[in-house]
């Protein structure tokens, strides 16, 4: 947020995202140069997690990481790759061999980030139950919208 919005109380009955007010409405050029965005943005693509996770268990060369996410084309794991990397949340490091070998590894940085991501993925796995029934139900109602508007 703008240097008028960095100082985010915490409170102990309030998630800390929670006890500050934003301002309506939001302004783009605060939205876009929100630092909390940028994080969502790249933990919230497709592949970055599963290449976080999949380094937070050890360092993987390319090509292993490729056989391990299923899907994944090359330049897609490539684009993601360098993103975590500008980030400062992987490392790159070229072993001087021939040809040269190339290994993947989080960085203190980005190993921060699992315990976010593993607070995040056990809450989705304790909610899924009531989240599943709650999309049953939406697409029930859904279809007997769509069939009284015709």
């Amino acid at each position: 947020m703008s240097g008028t919005h960095t100082d985010v109380p915490s409170s102990p009955s309030l998630p800390s995202m929670l006890a500050h007010e934003l301002p309506r409405p939001v302004p783009a050029d605060e939205l876009a140069a929100c630092p909390v965005g940028e994080v969502f943005r790249r933990v919230g693509d497709k592949w970055s997690v599963l290449v976080v996770v999949l380094l937070g268990g050890r360092p993987h060369r390319y090509n292993e990481l490729h056989r391990a996410i299923e899907g994944v084309s090359q330049r897609m794991l490539t684009r993601t790759l360098r993103g975590l990397e500008s980030d400062g949340l992987v490392r790159r490091e070229v072993h001087p061999t021939v040809p040269p070998a190339v290994e993947y590894s989080l960085t203190p940085l980005g190993r921060t980030l699992l315990a976010p991501l593993s607070a995040l993925a056990d809450w989705a796995v304790r909610h899924e139950p009531e989240m599943a029934e709650s999309r049953a139900r939406y697409a029930g109602a859904d279809g007997r919208i769509s069939a009284a508007l015709s």
